[in-house]
């Protein structure tokens, strides 16, 4: 029965898409840091996306606990064309499937980018693997907002587009329970 402590990587202050893009986490905020690290259980084993924003942030509140090679499934959603591109002018560009993307989520993926199915899938694999590997123990995964987000979904049983009403701060945690279809807490901010 592994228990998932899911951190949101540091603010990376962006305005626009940040999928698969590697840009930096600002972890000015060491008593933030500090705060969270001491939250977390300290046996547990720490993972995170392999990109920078992740790898920093994990390394940062990482302590002596046990690191495991990082992970390009647990990567942000595939934005594609539009990573890097404002939110408004991808709406401009693609009002249709901007709004499909947002209100319908599922099967709609942006130009050369992963559907919300086809990153949920990714994910999905990643974690059982995870999980087989590691039973029985505390995962600190430190990942991506869509990435948390898939996997609130999966314990609560809920839609994607019921799932995107969930706010998941930077440096925030997300404790679940899979076996036991259970969130003990979401974005919490220790």
């Amino acid at each position: 029965m592994t228990t998932w402590h899911w951190i949101r990587h540091g603010p990376t202050h962006q305005k626009s898409f940040t999928g698969w893009r590697d840009v930096p986490a600002d972890l000015s905020d060491t008593d933030g840091i500090a705060r969270l690290s001491a939250h977390l259980p300290q046996e547990a084993l720490v993972v995170s996306s392999d990109l920078t924003r992740s790898v920093t942030t994990a390394s940062a509140i990482q302590g002596n606990r046990a690191r495991l090679p990082h992970d390009p499934a647990l990567r942000e959603f595939h934005f594609g064309a539009w990573d890097g591109v404002h939110f408004s002018q991808v709406a401009e560009r693609h009002p249709t499937l901007s709004r499909a993307y947002w209100e319908t989520p599922g099967d709609t993926a942006p130009p050369g980018g992963e559907s919300w199915n086809m990153s949920a899938a990714r994910i999905a694999m990643a974690v059982r693997r995870l999980e087989a590997a590691h039973p029985d123990a505390h995962i600190i995964a430190v990942a991506h907002f869509g990435v948390i987000l898939t996997q609130v979904q999966a314990v609560l049983g809920i839609s994607a587009h019921d799932v995107l009403a969930h706010k998941i701060d930077p440096l925030s945690v997300t404790t679940l329970h899979p076996s036991q279809n259970r969130a003990e807490t979401i974005n919490h901010c220790p």
